[in-house]
Formats: C-alpha cells, structure tokens, sequence
C-alpha cells in the first residue's frame, strides 16, 4: 500500500496494538497511534521514534476520534471494550465501530484492517464471539473497504488466553474443568498473527475481505494444557472434565486461581465451546508464512516470560485516570476530605540508588516489609471481585505508565523522583500511594511514602481509622527495609509527616 499519510493504530496500549506498532516502524511506515492515556507510550522503546505521531483521542468522542482519523491512509482497528465495560461492552463496542465508520468515511480513508475472532454462524457464537463479528458488520457497512481478519485464540507472553492457560496449569495438578476442554480449536502463535497484519498493508487482494488465520495445528484444549506442562517441566496434570461448570462458575474459577478478572475470563470461558477453526486458507497463498506450531508458540512464550522480555500484556489496555481529588485536595466537590498517612526517610547515598528498590517493589520482590499482610489484603480483595496481587507486573524493575502492580495501577512514573500509583483493589473509597525521592544537602536524599484516602461515606472513614494503626506500622517499617536494601546510613527517620506542608 503506498501513500504520504500514516496509518492509524487504535488500541494502541493494547496487547497487540502495542506489538504492532514497533513492527510498522521498522517496516519504514509512518505510524499514528492513537490512545487515550498518552503517558502510557512516553516509556515504550519505540515512543520516540521520527516516524511515531502519538495522538489523545477516544474513539466514543467524535471530534477527537475525526481529528485523529484526519489525514490517515489506513487504520488497524484493535479496540475491544471488555476490560474496561464488564457487561455493556457489547454495547460499547457497538457505538464505538459506528463512530469510526463516520469518521473513516469523513477522514477519506482509504481502508480499515479489523482483527476479530474465528467462529461458526453468529446465532451459535458466544455474545463475546458475536461482538466481535457485529463490530466487522457495523465497520463493512461504511464506505471504506475493511480487511476482516479472524482469528484464534492468540497465544503470546502476555496475552488473556495464554495467562489463563499459564497459571491453571502451573498451580493445579488435578483439574476439574467443563466438557469445552474437549472443544476443537486452532490457536495461532502472536507473532504470525502481526505478520498477517503488517502483511495486509502489502498485499492490495486483502482489500474488502474476510479473512482467516489459525495455526497450524487443530487441537483440543485438554492438549494445550498438556503439551504446556511438558514445555513447562511439570509433571502430568489430571483433567477432569465434568457436565455442571458452566461458563460463569468456570469465571469464578479462573479468577480465584489466575490473574484475570471474572468479568474478562467469563465471555472467553463462553467463547471455549464454540470450535474456532480455519474454513477458508486463502490467506496461506496471499501472505506466505511458515505457521508456528502450538508447542513452539508455547515453548516460545515461556522462553520471553524466563528471559522478563514480555513487549505488552493483557492489562496494559484501558484508560488510567488520575482521582479529580488528587491535584484539588479538600476541594468541596471532591466529596470530603482526603485523609493521609505520610513518612519520610533520609540517607546519605544519591537518589539513584533510592530509586532502585522503588522501581523493583510488588510483583515477585514484594513490598519489602509485611508481606503477609499485603497477601492477606490481595486473598481478601480477590474473594470480593477485585484483582487481587496475582497480576505482580509486566518487568521486574522497569516500570511504564498505565502498568499493573499488583493491585495498584501505575500512574506516574518519574526516575529517579517520583513514583504515583493508583488503587485498583476493592476499597470504600478511592486511594493513592506516592513515593518522592528529592536530593537534600551534605550529599542526602529523602524518600517519602505518602497514602492518599477519599472515603466514601461512613464506612470508608471507619475502613480509614480501623487501618490506621496498620498503616503507620506498616509503612515505617517498609522505608526501614528499603533503607537497609539501600546499605547508606540513615540520617533522619523514618517520621511521619504532613504531605500538605512544605518540607
């Protein structure tokens, strides 16, 4: 495809819109991607490159969405709303493929490549299935000629399917599982499904149609697990299939023991007793490729996973908002007054080193004093519907914007100054917590921790005092560990503090 305009990546935070992207550049392509958080990308490796225009737009607002279509050659549609709709993400996903629908056809697009979902007629899909082809019908009913790639179960470092598949596996020796583990379906390595997209830019005979795209092997759930315990060195898991799991159960299930949400593991659980095979292998003449096997997509995945070389995860995709309350404080529309817990350390040692500990803390390291209680806090979480400590992070110690920490979402990250996460746990309230790293004289640096609170009602002020005590104890005795990780000695502290006053 040849043209001066770029093309547009939505979804571009997302698991393969943010795989996709690097993959264009390098293919000498002038790249639009469009976000909603911007400050997700500012840290990707690739953010700063000549031919990479970043843009802030949703595609639910129409004058963002046509300043961002403007101009564009062609446009990788990526957007899914289930992670961050729950159950109206049919409905989301419906008003969003309209609105681009016009604003391709206002923008004079010339074409628009969708990546869905493999599956039999619509009536017998899964609603999650379904809204996906709905999407392709919605974005086919506009003038611009849209490339309708279908897809299998993707599996990737990082992705949902593999991340589901990775930790059942992993902590389950016996299995009870519904009868779909026996479902026929033809998984397709992440990296074969890029080359298809990339590919398409290339091949004009991709242009208004439908397409598929599977792996080489058609096999059984039962058998991914299988074959994923062998590449894992684990020793044989018993799969118990039985007829009472339904999909909703089998959610309940998957988000106790995995890192993904009910709300996300229920329309994939539905979406496993549809078979999702390849009918039509067009796409093998027009695009050649020697396919990845499953064992070698699975092998490969693991290998990135040991090796901490994970390019996007499934929980990169969504928006991350900071509070309103965070930059107003007691403002009085921000619903009352917001409570804090504040301390501070000094030690003789630069800033630098203050920060490592900082950048590597949850995940696999822990938050370095008290870990049984920060479990206790992830199993309670977890049992109420929220996302618990099993998401740990995308890297050991490098940490981005819009990344998953534990049940904290990052929000800001400044080496080596500031740190600012947002709570993603279940909480009567919303809360913050911040660590500020700033040189003082005689060669000194301090590190604050600071936890922001907005109850809601009552029972979030209780929740606020109740903790109280555990939080004083608990945070004194993190900057306590973080100084003996540092080895400096301590100049002041820790001592609790006022965030609001000047230091």
């Amino acid at each position: 495809m040849s043209g001066n305009g770029p093309i547009l990546v939505t979804g571009a935070t997302g698991y393969v819109g943010g795989r996709l992207i690097p993959l264009l550049l390098q293919a000498g392509r002038k790249v639009r991607a469009m976000v909603r958080t911007p400050a997700k990308l500012a840290r990707r490796p690739w953010a700063g490159h000549p031919d990479l225009e970043i843009v802030s737009a949703d595609v639910l607002e129409r004058d963002l969405l046509d300043r961002a279509v403007g101009g564009c050659q062609a446009i990788y549609y990526l957007i899914h709303s289930m992670n961050d709709a729950g159950r109206d993400y049919a409905d989301q996903d419906r008003r969003a493929a309209h609105h681009m629908v016009e604003a391709a056809g206002k923008g004079g697009v010339a074409r628009i490549i969708y990546l869905g979902g493999l599956g039999g007629e619509a009536a017998a899909l899964s609603p999650h299935l379904r809204s996906r082809h709905e999407v392709a019908q919605i974005l086919q009913s506009g003038s611009v000629p849209v490339t309708y790639i279908r897809s299998g179960i993707i599996l990737g470092s990082g992705s949902a399917s593999f991340e589901i598949l990775r930790y059942l596996v992993d902590r389950l020796p016996v299995m009870i599982t519904p009868r779909w583990v026996d479902t026929a379906c033809q998984p397709i390595a992440i990296r074969d499904v890029l080359y298809y997209l990339v590919g398409c830019l290339d091949h004009e005979e991709t242009v208004a149609d439908t397409l598929e795209i599977g792996g080489p092997d058609v096999i059984t759930y039962r058998r991914i697990m299988e074959i994923y315990a062998e590449e894992a060195n684990l020793r044989k898991r018993l799969i118990i299939p039985v007829p009472v799991l339904t999909p909703r159960l089998s959610s309940y299930w998957i988000h106790l023991v995995t890192p993904v949400h009910a709300s996300i593991a229920r329309p994939l659980a539905q979406g496993l007793a549809t078979p999702v095979l390849c009918k039509d292998t067009r796409i093998l003449a027009i695009i050649p490729r020697e396919l990845t096997n499953c064992r070698e997509a699975i092998r490969y995945a693991l290998d990135r996973i040991r090796q901490q070389q994970i390019e996007t995860h499934w929980t990169d995709a969504g928006i991350t908002v900071a509070p309103e309350w965070l930059h107003h404080g007691d403002a009085p529309y921000a619903g009352g007054t917001v409570l804090s817990c504040a301390y501070r350390i000094q030690l003789k040692t630069a800033p630098e080193d203050m920060w490592k500990p900082i950048s590597e803390i949850g995940g696999e390291r822990g938050w370095y004093f008290g870990d049984l209680l920060w479990a206790l806090r992830g199993w309670v979480d977890r049992l109420a519907g929220g996302v618990g400590l099993r998401r740990g992070r995308r890297h050991p110690s490098e940490l981005q914007a819009g990344d998953a920490l534990d049940f904290w979402r990052v929000l800001e990250v400044d080496p080596p100054g500031r740190l600012l996460l947002v709570a993603e746990m279940k909480l009567p309230g919303e809360a913050t917590l911040e660590f500020r790293i700033s040189r003082r004289d005689n060669g000194q640096t301090e590190l604050q921790q600071i936890s922001r609170f907005l109850p809601r009602g009552l029972w979030g002020i209780l929740y606020w005092y109740v903790l109280y005590p555990v939080h004083r104890w608990l945070f004194r005795g993190m900057l306590q560990s973080i100084a003996r990780m540092v080895r400096m000695p301590v100049v002041l502290g820790p001592v609790a503090f006022d965030p609001k006053q000047p230091p």
